[in-house]
């Protein structure tokens, strides 16, 4: 049957083998996406995109679509006997910030974000096989085969488990997940159609006669509902259609027949689990095969979808553009600590013990204890941008700088006295990556201060200094 060749396998066509896949094709990497099922993920599971991670699709080029396909979370509406009770504000305020562009989370079906990305790579060249169930690999020092119950196998340079949290890669490496449930109360999440309820609000029908809580939100961008319902310890939800009608019917004031009908349904039991490596060779884990969280705080898909930016621009330095492969060894060492930090914030929030406050917009997240994270001025303000933090935005001197930073690039940022004319930077041309560097000069900036940043292609600063002097070491030390 012979065997089909490709430089990075991404097995699992959700959000995060899709955008790590349309991040590999924007950089010229061959890459070859591989899904189990016949098609796309049908539900709408994860469903709200944080601000961080609209900057990363921003940047992947489908913000625009992202934006046309959802909406603004709506305002909860508690009910009580069928009356409203009040409003619930699902997410804290945020005061405005130039720095960050996307002030709150965007509700788009999971479904949706799936075929934006999938078209995304489409337009790219990339491609997606569908019904291709893997069944086993093996790795040398060259490279990773993967085996299927049907069809060729892959030979590739590197693989990916993007496949979920029940991921066969991650179960034929032998690496083990680590975690407990969040909550021994089984979860139902279907998407209906419902009528008898406004579409502006989130309904939220807390638990009565010993049932527990139910919730109903409109879909963005969709005609549909999504219902979220809590069980009993022990219960087996019932997700045929009947089963979900008499769930509404029971808890709320809507009869059966105002679940005209149900789309998609799952039933799952909230975990906090993380796997105890995220590399194994040439394989690396990412989202739910790497960590899965509860629902609560809309942290997972966000997670996951940054965990394949980090990992994307650094394949693509390595196989395109001349990076040593000890890069790719900052992966594990920048994500493992940020989806544990994620992980405690989503299971604090699912206990109450957390709001969903500025902590869930994932943008204060970086890498400033990583070794990829170089700071050279001393004696730094609390508060003060440093080497590993997200770049922010904003426009100084016409120049805005998501505008400079979007692309494959590396973007060399002089700020202030720094910036001044006769100042002069380095040559970084040899800065390993296959779309080189970009030198930007803008006035003083309070969000940066005055300085030199090496913002890498995913937007953290990796470098960063009064000057310039060393600059040219950090770079050589890649190549």
């Amino acid at each position: 049957m012979g065997i089909q060749h490709t430089e990075v396998l991404v097995v699992g066509a959700g959000p995060t083998g899709l955008a790590l896949a349309v991040d590999l094709a924007r950089n010229g990497v061959d890459a070859l996406v591989v899904e189990r099922s016949g098609s796309l993920f049908p539900g709408s599971r994860g469903k709200g995109l944080q601000p961080r991670t609209l900057e990363v699709l921003d940047d992947l080029g489908v913000y625009e679509r992202i934006r046309a396909a959802g909406a603004p979370y709506p305002v909860g509406m508690v009910w009580q006997d069928g009356v409203r009770a009040g409003e619930h504000r699902m997410f804290d305020d945020v005061a405005p910030d130039e720095g960050a562009p996307y002030e709150g989370p965007w509700m788009v079906p999971q479904w949706r974000t799936q075929e934006i990305l999938a078209a995304r790579l489409a337009e790219l060249g990339g491609e997606i096989a569908f019904s291709r169930e893997v069944t086993g690999l093996e790795q040398d020092a060259e490279g990773v085969t993967v085996v299927f119950a049907e069809g060729p196998s892959v030979r590739a340079r590197y693989a990916v488990a993007a496949d979920g949290g029940r991921s066969t890669l991650r179960r034929a490496l032998g690496i083990g997940m680590t975690g407990d449930t969040v909550d021994p109360n089984p979860m139902l999440v279907a998407d209906l159609r419902i009528t008898g309820l406004d579409r502006d609000n989130w309904h939220v029908f807390p638990p009565a006669g010993g049932a527990g809580f139910l919730a109903i939100c409109p879909l963005a961008g969709t005609d549909d509902f999504q219902a979220v319902a809590q069980f009993p310890e022990g219960a087996e939800p019932d997700l045929s259609l009947d089963g979900i009608r008499a769930v509404v019917a029971a808890r709320s004031h809507l009869a059966p027949g105002d679940v005209t009908q149900v789309r998609w349904a799952s039933d799952f039991r909230p975990r906090a689990a993380m796997a105890d490596r995220f590399r194994d060779g040439r394989v690396f884990l990412a989202g739910d095969s790497a960590h899965v969280h509860s629902p609560a705080g809309g942290q997972g898909l966000n997670t996951s979808i940054q965990d394949a930016y980090n990992l994307g621009w650094k394949l693509a330095a390595v196989l395109r553009g001349g990076a040593r492969e000890s890069l790719l060894d900052s992966y594990e060492e920048e994500r493992l600590p940020v989806a544990a930090e994620m992980l405690g914030l989503s299971t604090r929030i699912h206990r109450g013990e957390a709001r969903r406050g500025v902590a869930t917009r994932q943008l204060g997240l970086g890498y400033r204890d990583c070794s990829l994270a170089v700071e050279t001025r001393a004696d730094l303000a609390e508060g003060a941008l440093r080497a590993g933090d997200r770049a922010p935005d904003g426009i100084r001197g016409g120049v805005r700088l998501f505008e400079e930073f979007r692309g494959a690039h590396w973007t060399l940022l002089a700020v202030g006295d720094a910036a001044a004319p006769g100042r002069d930077l380095p040559d970084l041309s040899g800065l390993p990556g296959p779309a080189g560097v970009r030198t930007v000069r803008i006035p003083s900036y309070e969000a940066y201060g005055d300085g030199v940043f090496l913002v890498r292609p995913d937007g953290y600063v990796g470098w960063a200094g009064a000057g310039a002097e060393g600059l040219d070491s950090y770079a050589a030390g890649l190549a």
